[in-house]
């Protein structure tokens, strides 16, 4: 199953300049969002259990903490990923 759905990703075909730039923005966080996104689903599930809340009652801070994680993440990629790459990239040519 798993080539398959590589296939499908990699033969899709993004149309429009919306839509190519919110998939390369997407696409640029993603890793960044892959690293930070876990103690905020850990602190969130942590209370939600805690405080024993249903889905209607959490839903808010729910979209609270998918917004933290993509901001996070795009601050992590401006503040430390891309200068990184930049002055790693400058080193290693020298």
């Amino acid at each position: 199953m798993f080539p398959l759905i590589v296939y499908l990703g990699a033969s899709g075909e993004v149309k429009g300049v919306f839509v190519t730039r919110l998939c390369k923005f997407f696409g640029d966080i993603s890793y960044p969002i892959y690293i930070t996104h876990y103690p905020l689903i850990y602190l969130y599930t942590g209370w939600v259990a805690n405080n024993k809340l249903s889905i209607r009652q959490a839903f808010p801070i729910t979209q609270l903490v998918f917004i933290a994680c993509i901001v996070i993440g795009y601050a992590c990629l401006k503040l430390y990923d891309e200068p990184v790459r930049k002055w790693l990239n400058t080193k290693l040519r020298s």
